[in-house]
């Protein structure tokens, strides 16, 4: 459990809520200083969500200690329990700090470094397809925390389909900005057009919403776990239970038609020469990665979405921070992934969590970003006369 952190003006802190993640330091009048709960993780990482309740009528300041761990667009914020969340925009921080006015009708307000998506965004995902013929949710293993780690089904689901699809994503729990474009591929299979009728003809797809559910709910980082995190588990012994079902689970389903395997990312939290484009992550197997760069140039040349992908930024193996080193003894999910019989090619692809190419991330354009991939797929496998 959180703690909660309640002062004599009735002013309320705590991160005590699904995905949240605080430590309040002090508070002096309407200044907090805080930082993010590194709980379970090696070194450093950025990940924070906080509510703040009873402060109606104040402008406050909050102010973290542990690093610029504020996002490209602010601070995402919501002020409705968590129904939805907008970007307060960069001119809302001063460097580490950032102010916010609640007015009198602010019961509470939550703030995040991400936009959020937890359990219950899955279940109105599930709720709103319920009817769907062409989808069904099972459970793919309890997880260490007893919670129910789902595995949806969506497509043809007869046993029949020409091509198989893996979709997974949150090895790193914060990265929760992927979870959106995978709505947006899901959603393209489930579609009424051209696209979803050729994938409810052709194609399954199994897609594993939270590699880390305990993570997602509890508000942890994720990233650099101890003793490795869910994307460094892929190795012959796995340690974590979503982890070994998988591996159990996609070989007898995929009866060697598995032709693609999208591992779904974030990457750091800004700035640099990656961290807000888009961009696939290149393996040690060439073979792969040629696959990859065939379906990347297909992706730039069907995209319509606003989120823009650009081959170009794409990181071979090799370059920046994606080499042999940066895994360890670990093997990830698309190393994995990228030697299951029959299969095209898998990998990891990096979605930034605010800014894409100048261009806003949030819940609407992460959607259709996954509708782009999806539609690339098609016309991948179209092209390569597979389908």
């Amino acid at each position: 459990m959180q703690r909660i952190w309640s002062y004599d003006d009735g002013v309320v802190i705590d991160g005590d809520f699904p995905g949240g993640n605080v430590i309040v330091e002090r508070r002096t009048g309407d200044r907090v200083h805080l930082r993010q709960d590194l709980r379970e993780t090696e070194g450093n990482w950025f990940y924070w969500g906080f509510r703040v309740r009873g402060a109606a009528g104040r402008r406050m300041e909050f102010s973290f200690t542990n690093g610029d761990v504020i996002g490209a667009r602010g601070p995402a914020c919501s002020v409705d329990g968590g129904e939805r969340w907008v970007w307060l925009g960069a001119t809302a921080a001063a460097g580490p700090s950032f102010s916010f006015t609640f007015s009198d009708a602010h019961a509470e307000a939550r703030f995040c470094m991400a936009i959020p998506y937890l359990e219950r965004d899955l279940q109105r995902f599930l709720h709103r397809h319920e009817d769907e013929e062409a989808m069904r949710c099972e459970t793919l293993c309890r997880t260490e925390g007893g919670r129910e780690a789902e595995v949806l089904h969506v497509g043809r689901l007869d046993g029949a389909p020409r091509h198989r699809i893996l979709v997974t994503a949150r090895h790193h729990c914060c990265e929760s900005l992927a979870s959106y474009a995978l709505e947006g591929i899901l959603e393209s299979a489930l579609g009424p057009d051209g696209l979803g009728e050729w994938y409810r003809a052709n194609v399954e797809i199994m897609a594993v919403p939270f590699m880390d559910k305990d993570g997602v709910e509890q508000g942890d980082q994720g990233k650099n776990r101890r003793p490795h995190d869910h994307n460094r588990d892929y190795g012959e012994q796995p340690i974590y239970s979503t982890v070994a079902a998988l591996k159990r689970r996609v070989p007898e389903w995929s009866g060697e038609k598995l032709r693609i395997a999208l591992d779904l990312h974030c990457p750091y939290i800004k700035g640099g020469e990656t961290n807000e484009v888009i961009y696939f992550v290149g393996g040690e197997d060439r073979r792969n990665w040629q696959q990859v760069c065939g379906y990347a140039e297909t992706l730039e040349e069907n995209q319509r979405g606003p989120l823009r992908y650009a081959a170009f930024d794409n990181l071979a193996f090799g370059r920046g921070w994606n080499t042999r080193a940066n895994y360890g003894s670990g093997k990830s999910c698309a190393s994995w992934t990228s030697g299951l019989p029959g299969i095209a090619f898998g990998t990891s692809l990096e979605i930034p969590y605010a800014n894409a190419g100048g261009q806003e991330v949030n819940a609407g354009t992460a959607r259709l970003l996954g509708r782009d991939l999806a539609r690339a797929i098609r016309v991948y496998l179209e092209s390569a006369g597979t389908a």
